[in-house]
């Protein structure tokens, strides 16, 4: 996806990123609601979501600093962090 594609990011492509990028564990159901689930729940740590946040910053273009992701525990605070950024917020 190019940076002019990129108006928001969706669970569903969060969640295709998230298995690309990380992995998947599994014992772990991807395919439902994991919107609110905890990273540490779904089978994921730090590094993890660090590997997502460098391919979403080269996807959609914008600027994910690691400081800003130490605090992201869901799936949907991921993606409001990244939508945040798209929106110039």
């Amino acid at each position: 996806m190019s940076t002019n594609e990129a108006t928001a990011l969706s669970i569903d492509e969060f969640t295709r990123i998230l298995r690309e990028s990380a992995g998947e564990d599994e014992a772990v159901d991807l395919s439902g609601d994991i919107a609110d689930v905890p990273f540490t729940d779904l089978g994921y740590d730090s590094l993890a979501l660090l590997e997502v946040g460098g391919r979403i910053a080269r996807d959609f273009g914008v600027d994910l600093p690691d400081e800003d992701l130490d605090g992201v525990e869901t799936p949907r605070a991921f993606v409001d962090l990244v939508n945040s950024a798209l929106s110039g917020g």
